[in-house]
Parts: structure tokens; sequence; C-alpha cells
């Protein structure tokens, strides 16, 4: 079984090889797939097959797809207007290569999400569908690290931002989501399915705020801005436009609750409780 994650040079999909590994994977059985793989290098001295893959680039995508009996798809990121294309010249290589499952990494209620990235990721699934694909839905949640990686500008500047109101979302680790990849591309019975992943615990950015303050021993308060001014803040804090603007767009779904699941399918996969929001933003402070 030769199984191919793209964006291994990501947090995910390098998270995603080392779980695949971990459950017993022969190493020359897992190909490592990135844009630049100079940065995979130690996973080639351990033996797993690596290969360069840009979505832009169909030949690369022919090449490092060759053999493959499934495939992890994991979203590509920005620019957004380059997303579903990317994806779709991913999906059509994987099928010339005769893939039996595609495990695609989409988001939380793809299907009615109003979002800039709900979008992009609907019409992903509608080409999945349209071809015919042998494919599993994995709708991860928002990431725990979202969050933690801000936590040295969070501390400095006493407050949260966002835009997100009362709105609830349920977060897990990265670590959690490679888990649930790494179980449903090493056993059986989940083409076709659609699996909402998100943490246990759901919590508002007011209820970040109180983890932080409590974790940190500093007080820590949620500001909540309108979406316009998020922007502007974000990229006054040198983010880039588009990033920015799909950030704040990002919190008004979460508003709304579109990054909120009471599915437990993250923790049925992975057969644990998912990172509870305490520890990870303990860890991230030790």
């Amino acid at each position: 079984m030769s199984v191919v994650v793209t964006g291994a040079t990501g947090h995910l999909g390098r998270l995603t090889v080392e779980a695949l590994l971990r459950r017993g994977v022969p190493a020359s059985d897992v190909v490592a797939t990135g844009r630049d793989v100079t940065g995979i290098k130690d996973l080639a001295e351990r033996g797993v097959v690596v290969r360069r893959a840009d979505f832009s680039d169909e030949d690369s995508l022919a090449a490092a797809f060759a053999g493959a009996d499934k495939l992890l798809l994991i979203s590509a990121s920005i620019p957004v207007e380059e997303r579903v294309a990317n994806h779709r010249r991913a999906i059509d290589a994987a099928l010339t290569a005769g893939v039996s499952l595609v495990a695609y990494t989409s988001t939380l209620q793809a299907d009615t999400a109003a979002t800039i990235i709900g979008a992009t990721h609907r019409a992903t699934e509608e080409y999945l569908r349209e071809r015919r694909v042998p494919s599993v839905l994995l709708r991860n949640g928002w990431y725990l690290e979202n969050y933690t990686a801000q936590l040295p500008g969070i501390l400095q500047n006493g407050a949260v931002i966002g835009a997100a109101g009362q709105g609830r979302v349920s977060a897990a680790s990265r670590a959690d989501y490679a888990e649930a990849a790494a179980v449903v591309l090493t056993t059986e019975s989940h083409v076709g399915a659609v699996y909402e992943l998100g943490g246990e615990e759901a919590f508002t950015l007011a209820e970040l705020a109180a983890a932080i303050s409590a974790a940190a021993g500093k007080q820590i308060t949620y500001t909540d801005l309108p979406a316009q001014e998020l922007t502007r803040v974000l990229t006054g804090a040198g983010l880039p436009v588009e990033l920015a603007e799909v950030l704040a767009d990002a919190d008004l779904g979460l508003s709304r609750g579109e990054l909120c699941t009471g599915s437990d399918d993250l923790r049925r996969l992975i057969g644990q409780p998912t990172t509870p929001l305490g520890a990870a933003v303990a860890a991230a402070l030790r």
C-alpha cells in the first residue's frame, strides 16, 4: 500500500506522515510531497519516499502520485483564488494514477459555510463528486495552534482580538487531525464518509482569553471588533491584506456557528479525547 501525503512540508502533512509511521506503515510505502522538499530531507533519510509536487505543475503531480494507492489531499493555502484550480489538478492527477481513495481536508460544514474558505472547500467537494472520485471528506475544524501561535502578541498586548462575538469554535490540535487522517488512510470502509471533525470542548474567544489568563497568571481580555477593523489591525501588524481579510471573514463564520460542531467524529476516529484548550495553552507557554 502506497500512501501519498501532499503538503508534507507543512505542519499537518508532516504530522500525518509521522502518524502513518507510528501506525506501522513501512516508510517505503509513505510518499511525502511538497513544492520545496528541502525541508523534509530527514524523512528521506528515514526511508520515506520524498517527491516534489507543485499543485500548479501537472507534470510534477503525475510523477508524485505515480503508483499511489491512497492520497491525503491537504487543502492548498492562499492565494484563495487559486485554491480550487490547484485542488482540481491534484484530483485529476489522482484519478489518472488510479488511487483507491482520496482523503480531502475540508472545513466544518463546508456544504453550508458562507465564509471565503468555506466556498473553496465546497467547490472542491463538488468536484470530487463530479469526477466520481472514491473519497472521504475530513472536514477539519480550526487548529488550536491558530491561537497558541499568537500567544506572544496576546501576552504583550494583554488582549485577544477578533470579530467572532459570542460564537463558539470546536478547535483541536493539528496532531489530533493528523491522527484522524492516518486512521482513515490505514483502515477500511471510509469511502463516501463525511467526518465533521472538531475538539470536544467548544469555546468562545472570551473563554480563550480566560484560559490564557489562568495559564499565564496575567489578565487577558477579549476585544471584539467589526470585521473591517480587525482586517485593518491585522494588516497593520504586517499580515498580507488577503490573509487578513480571510481571517476576519473566518471570525464572522465563527460568530455564525460555522466553526462549531457537536459531532464526536474526531474522538471516535482517534480513539481518545481531543486536546483540551487549557492543555494546549499551557504546553505553548512552556
